[in-house]
C-alpha cells in the first residue's frame, strides 16, 4: 500500500544526515580554530626532549648542553669545545 505521494518512504533517514551535518560543523571548527592558533597545544617535542623556546638565550643554552654533558650525550672535549663556541657568540 502506497502512503500520500511516495515520498515519505526516505524520511526515516533524515536524522542520521542531520548527525553527520552537526559533527561535520564541529570537525570544521576545530580544525580551522588549530590553523588559525597555529596547532599549539602543549610543548612541542623534538627527539624525545621538549624543544627550547624561540629566542631562548645564551643561559638556555648553556643549560641544555649541560644536561646533555650530564647525560652522557657529548664527551668532555665536544662540551668543552661548544661551551667556549657559546663564550665567543655572546660577545
Amino acid at each position: 500500500m502506497m502512503w500520500g505521494d511516495g515520498m515519505g518512504g526516505g524520511m526515516g533517514w533524515a536524522w542520521l544526515f542531520w548527525i553527520l551535518l552537526i559533527v561535520g560543523v564541529v570537525v570544521l571548527v576545530v580544525v580551522l580554530v588549530k590553523a588559525f592558533t597555529g596547532g599549539t597545544g602543549g610543548g612541542t617535542r623534538q627527539g624525545g626532549y621538549a624543544a627550547p623556546p624561540t629566542g631562548a638565550g645564551p643561559r638556555r643554552s648553556r643549560e641544555i648542553l649541560e644536561e646533555r654533558y650530564a647525560r652522557g650525550e657529548i664527551s668532555t672535549e665536544e662540551y668543552r669545545e661548544r661551551l667556549r663556541t657559546l663564550d665567543e657568540g655572546g660577545r
